[in-house]
């Protein structure tokens, strides 16, 4: 895992960091060609989030998010976006190549891991796909179970560090 990735990870809500590692170290090690992953982004402040949705509508370039700030799951260290760095320096977000030759493209061979470990992928959304995004579903609480939506995770309390406590 790159110093990078390391660096984003560490910024992840609590309940999801070790989660993150484990899914990175898992994808590393199925990936045996020339990509590793990398996390590109994970916990986002609603002041970044703000600038994100104002591209393609009050500032140039093509919208790159429907999510005002509060209404995105990075905005609680619950979601993360990867990309494939090729031979150590190279960034790629091809998600049909095969860097490994094992007929799987790394990608997807990514994405089924965030699955097993309880994560959606943005490609799989119908409106709006977002290819590089994977978020946490559901987290589990002392009495129940959170499903890790905008609106739920809004109205819970946050700790001294301002993630929300679960």
């Amino acid at each position: 895992m790159d110093k990078i990735t390391q660096e984003r990870i560490s910024k992840l809500h609590p309940k999801v960091k070790v989660e993150v590692e484990k899914i990175i170290a898992e994808c590393d090690a199925a990936l045996t060609g020339r990509a590793k992953i990398r996390i590109t982004q994970g916990l986002r402040s609603f002041k970044e989030q703000d600038e994100l949705y104002a591209i393609g509508r009050t500032k140039p370039g093509k919208k790159v998010t429907n999510a005002k700030a509060g209404q995105s799951i990075h905005n609680y260290g619950l979601a993360v976006d990867i990309c494939l760095i090729i031979d150590g320096k190279t960034a790629s977000w091809d998600t049909a190549k095969d860097w490994d030759n094992d007929k799987v493209a790394d990608w997807y061979e990514c994405v089924k891991i965030f699955a097993k470990h309880g994560w959606d992928w943005g490609g799989n959304w119908k409106a709006f796909k977002d290819l590089p995004h994977f978020e946490k579903k559901s987290i589990k609480t002392k009495t129940s179970e959170i499903k890790t939506t905008w609106r739920n995770l809004i109205k819970l309390p946050k700790d001294k560090d301002g993630y929300v406590v679960f």
